[in-house]
């Protein structure tokens, strides 16, 4: 069988940390990570630190990769704050930077170029501007809003044209978890600490969001796997998938799951917001760590990122009224073949009881 060799941009974020696990375990493929971070934790890849806002940089390096039969392109630019650079058009363009750094001298020495995968969300269908229509279906027509996405997409298409030797598929997934560290958008560390912090404070776990919103999740392995899918897959070729586990959940409904996992009783109502109080006790955090030999970082922003902000979004802190549901279709990606799903409260097991296994955080029956 001949051999493959994909290069997974952004290998220490939520979505590359879970494709270079699985890549890393697959004989027929060779993998190399890259990511401005220097990694904390890896699957036994090759690493090269990168960063991609430097085009000489990415010259230098891409230029020589003439082995490379795949891309995953799960690198992400968020300015501090999170939130606010969604809008912004200079974080658009660096995201766009990005991408054209990495591929431009890419594709030039990578003759034997196969497939680019791209990530994408539900902003695409525009979450952060208005309601969904709901269910967000892949055929709709583009949403007219300012995105970095639709910037990378065309840049993508006309790149291809060129020589239409290579083709891309691009996923749109629901809120991700996962088991990155520092990462700006995974809620399992972040709700991890929060649990840890109202046990060590002898609190219950109260519920810090809003009246909820009915959602959808999407496991990094499971992403992972449809990209694995992607890589070789006729139906996949130039196609946008939505990827979720395939059911729907309320955050506030799977509270008491999530209190259970971490060993404690669910508690009230209590409407905070994790940005701003979890950094206030930094101090407690570090007890913890020391008390349990913990792996998990002592400093809470290389263990959560901006991850505090993302999971008070996810919950909706701050909303007084119960939010719109945010629905996407996942009828096309089984249509074509990918039928993976995942019970969502299995997930939210899984990945606490992983964590806890990896002493990145306190055990449940402490």
């Amino acid at each position: 069988m001949e051999r493959k060799k994909v290069l997974i941009a952004g290998d220490l974020g939520v979505v590359g940390f879970a494709a270079a696990k699985l890549f890393s375990q697959l004989p027929e493929w060779d993998v190399m990570g890259i990511s401005r971070r220097t990694p904390l934790r890896s699957h036994g890849e090759e690493h090269l630190s990168v960063d991609l806002t430097n085009r000489e940089a990415c010259i230098e390096v891409f230029s020589h990769m003439s082995d490379i039969t795949h891309v995953i392109y799960a690198a992400l630019y968020e300015k501090p704050g999170l939130i606010g650079g969604w809008y912004e058009r200079d974080q658009m363009e660096t995201n766009l930077a990005m991408l054209q750094n990495l591929l431009d001298p890419l594709e030039e020495a990578a003759t034997g170029l196969e497939h680019v995968t791209l990530m994408q969300g539900t902003k695409a269908y525009g979450v952060h501007h208005t309601p969904l229509e709901v269910p967000a279906k892949e055929r709709n027509p583009r949403h007219q809003h300012d995105n970095f996405y639709w910037l990378q997409e065309d840049y993508l298409r006309e790149k291809q044209q060129i020589g239409q030797r290579w083709a891309w598929t691009i996923f749109r997934s629901q809120i991700i978890f996962g088991e990155a560290l520092g990462s700006n958008m995974n809620p399992i560390p972040a709700l991890g600490v929060y649990s840890a912090l109202q046990r060590h404070a002898g609190l219950p776990l109260d519920f810090p969001g809003s009246p909820g919103f009915l959602v959808e999740a999407t496991d990094a392995d499971l992403i992972a796997r449809a990209m694995e899918w992607a890589a070789t897959a006729p139906e996949a070729r130039n196609e946008h998938f939505n990827i979720t586990n395939g059911d729907v959940f309320v955050m506030r409904n799977v509270w008491p799951t999530l209190a259970e996992a971490f060993g404690m009783e669910a508690g009230d109502d209590k409407p905070m917001a994790l940005a701003e109080e979890m950094p206030k006790r930094q101090d407690a955090w570090e007890q913890i760590v020391r008390r349990f030999n913990l792996r998990a970082p002592v400093n809470l922003k290389e263990f959560v990122g901006q991850s505090f902000i993302y999971t008070d979004y996810c919950l909706g802190v701050g909303s007084e009224e119960q939010l719109p549901p945010v629905l996407v279709s996942t009828i096309k990606i089984r249509q074509a073949g990918f039928q993976d799903c995942m019970d969502t409260e299995d997930m939210f097991r899984k990945w606490i009881a992983y964590f806890q296994q990896e002493r990145l955080l306190p055990p449940a029956d402490w």
